[in-house]
């Protein structure tokens, strides 16, 4: 009996203690003077620290245009770079104030974690790299492989579900870190490394020989990635949120970080609301200054030239939008409204 009771008194205390580490989180920011993020512990095109220590990426800027928001100064961020297995409990704890980790948006984790997850900056699926000696040119003809998997994450579940739905077996190997489930790969552990397709093509570019590499077409499942808020606290979850649509908004207004400034003299009205003129007073609703999106656009930039900056077909990733393009250019990048 005392075993059963046991995890669900640390569950509720667990919980408490997200509560309140989620209470006023904007007032614990401005205090510490800066946003502690936590984000991933190293992945090429999302969060990795640079030749100099500076951390760059997709998720990176995320965290960097919320406190481009906040502070005026997108450079206003300490990262913690955290495994699949640390992030929740990081968030949970306080020890970060926001995630954003390449972090797949699911119904236990929206729900039964305590947590919420405040938009999709990146639609992702899941994917299969094979070396091309191998032989396959279909993730169908994988059946008896052994497949290397970071636990803790969406994709280790995906895994399990594709190969017994396709009645297929295979051999799981399996590492907490991602750098461990890199090298076992790289060292020919494992016949097929399995993650975020979008991952693929970045760990490919760290391989010893990338050229004897290829991702497999098929996508196996939907991964809306995404950052994470605890919650307990609706206006730390406004303003995350809408920082990432307003991002959107101005990909779509045509309003960049280079004529943000030009722009403040249009007379579209969608564009006024965006960038806080005509006493606007949408800032002042989620606790910020009027120009918060002003702030983010300046400093970071909009969703598009966030995407080609760090994961774009002109960079060593070379993605395409996709699905990712805007809704008006046929992908499922969509934001509400600022008005």
């Amino acid at each position: 009996m005392t075993t059963k009771i046991l995890p669900i008194v640390l569950g509720a205390a667990l919980g408490m203690s997200a509560a309140a580490a989620s209470a006023a989180t904007l007032d614990d920011v401005k205090a510490k003077g800066f946003l502690q993020c936590g984000t991933n512990t190293g992945l090429a095109g999302f969060a990795a620290p640079d030749d100099s220590g500076e951390w760059t990426g997709l998720d990176v800027d995320g965290c960097r245009a919320v406190a481009a928001a906040i502070f005026d100064d997108a450079k206003a961020v300490k990262f913690t770079p955290l495994t699949a297995k640390e992030r929740f409990t990081a968030l949970q704890t306080g020890e970060v104030d926001i995630l954003v980790r390449n972090t797949t948006w699911t119904m236990n984790r929206d729900t039964a974690l305590g947590l919420n997850f405040a938009g999709v900056n990146y639609y992702d699926g899941q994917g299969f790299m094979v070396r091309k000696s191998l032989g396959v040119t279909s993730a169908l003809e994988l059946s008896g492989a052994s497949v290397c998997v970071q636990t803790g994450t969406t994709t280790e579940l995906n895994l399990t579900d594709y190969f017994k739905a396709n009645g297929m077996e295979y051999k799981p190997v399996v590492f907490e870190q991602l750098a461990e489930v890199n090298a076992a790969y790289d060292a020919n552990r494992c016949d097929v490394y399995t993650t975020d397709a979008s991952g693929l093509y970045s760990i490919r570019l760290q391989l010893t020989n990338p050229g004897d590499h290829m991702v497999l077409p098929e996508i196996i499942s939907k991964e809306p990635l995404g950052p994470v808020v605890r919650q307990g606290d609706d206006q730390w979850f406004n303003i995350v949120k809408w920082v990432n649509f307003a991002m959107v908004n101005a990909e779509e207004l045509g309003v960049t970080s280079q004529n943000v400034d030009e722009m403040k003299t249009s007379e579209n009205p969608s564009i006024r609301r965006l960038l806080g003129l005509d006493d606007s007073k949408f800032g002042e609703d989620i606790g910020l200054s009027n120009d918060w999106a002003y702030r983010v656009i300046k400093h970071v930039g909009n969703y598009g030239e966030v995407f080609d900056r760090n994961v774009g077909p002109d960079t060593p990733l070379g993605i395409a939008r996709g699905i990712n393009a805007l809704w008006t250019k046929g992908g499922l990048q969509y934001a509400p409204p600022i008005r």
